[in-house]
């Protein structure tokens, strides 16, 4: 298993944990949505399950559910400015196919 966070990334994400003390780490998973199928989802981790995989990446706990482990396995997530807008970007392998506009994509 392996997923990469670049610096611009992992500082997104420290500045979303230092303003939720609470939370146990970031939580990466996809989900069924937009044109091509899945989507990335990107938020904090609040509870962590028996069957969750927890990587230790650059200091940050990331938890990835086990349906989202095959689809996400060897992503390297970044985080774009682009003008007004900033996001997380995703590169991932697995992916066969992406919508027009980025939002989703497909795994053959």
């Amino acid at each position: 298993m392996s997923i990469q966070i670049t610096p611009a990334a992992s500082d997104r994400m420290r500045a979303f944990l230092d303003r939720a003390p609470d939370a146990t780490g970031v939580r990466f998973s996809v989900k069924r949505m937009g044109c091509s199928g899945f989507g990335y989802v990107v938020d904090l981790a609040d509870v962590i399950a028996d069957d969750d995989k927890v990587l230790d990446i650059d200091g940050i706990r990331v938890v990835v559910d086990p349906k989202s482990l095959p689809l996400v396995d060897g992503t390297l997530i970044d985080f774009q400015r682009q003008g007004l807008n900033a996001s997380f970007v995703f590169h991932n392998p697995n992916a066969t196919g992406e919508c027009g506009c980025g939002e989703s994509f497909t795994v053959s």
